[in-house]
């Protein structure tokens, strides 16, 4: 069972704005591209051509249409990647310390040379944000470009994730989420930025920001509200239960 590290000295992570997303897959595209030559194994797919294509993607976009009781049907776009949680049970399932949680800044990464491709790991993760690459055999998921934000060859403005630096509407914001005074967590406050799926008691790093209303639109946040709103006060049911049995092993550090 893989330790967390009790704190650590930044929360780096990212904010989206479902207000000013379009849906372009911009995002999706880049990382794509920068992580298939970068960091890591590459990304792979698999028949892309053929009729029944797949492949691995660290980040996707979902499109959700909204109806309303009264007003137009509304079209929300859902980026979602790894949220580099701080109570990441990704890590805490690895069999090898291959999952792992960085001290210095947050980000949760998987060392491949040690990685089984098990698959507990994806299993474990309540956002589905896990992807095992078929052609590799390891486990994949966001590293918020951690070769590129850290690159001094690279321009100060390219020292971004992928998706940030490429995202036409900006609608992705990266930063440290653990400094309160950071443009991300001002921006947090700001717009109410909310959790995902709060009641998995993860405490993700990422944050979303609910769309404003439109002129003319009332009641358009509201419309969201019931589907982002917590299911629960903690954790329960089948991963609670397995979050709790896994901290009574020997060697686990979880309450």
């Amino acid at each position: 069972m893989t330790s967390l590290p009790a704190s650590t000295e930044r929360k780096l992570g990212l904010v989206i704005d479902l207000d000013t997303c379009v849906g372009c897959h911009a995002c999706v595209v880049s990382c794509k591209g920068w992580n298939t030559e970068n960091y890591g194994a590459p990304l792979s797919d698999q028949d892309p051509y053929g009729a029944d294509p797949t492949g691995t993607f660290l980040n996707r976009v979902h499109s959700y249409e909204v109806q309303p009781e009264t007003g137009p049907a509304q079209l929300f776009h859902f980026p979602k990647s790894c949220l580099h949680c701080e109570d990441a049970p990704c890590v805490t399932v690895c069999p090898t310390g291959a999952s792992y949680k960085r001290a210095e800044d947050g980000i949760v990464l998987v060392n491949e040379s040690a990685c089984i491709g098990c698959g507990l790991c994806a299993w474990a993760c309540p956002y589905g944000a896990r992807e095992l690459d078929a052609a590799e055999g390891v486990m994949k998921k966001c590293t918020l470009c951690v070769d590129r934000i850290y690159n001094d060859n690279l321009p100060e403005e390219d020292r971004l994730p992928a998706c940030v630096r490429t995202c036409p509407a900006g609608a992705r914001h990266f930063g440290d989420l653990g400094d309160p005074d950071s443009d991300v967590s001002r921006l947090v406050v700001e717009r109410g930025g909310f959790d995902l799926m709060p009641e998995q008691g993860t405490k993700p790093v990422n944050k979303y920001l609910p769309p404003r209303p439109k002129d003319g639109w009332e009641g358009q946040v509201d419309v969201l509200a019931p589907f982002l709103a917590p299911v629960a006060e903690e954790p329960k049911g089948f991963l609670g239960w397995l979050d709790r049995a896994l901290g009574a092993l020997p060697g686990g550090d979880r309450p």
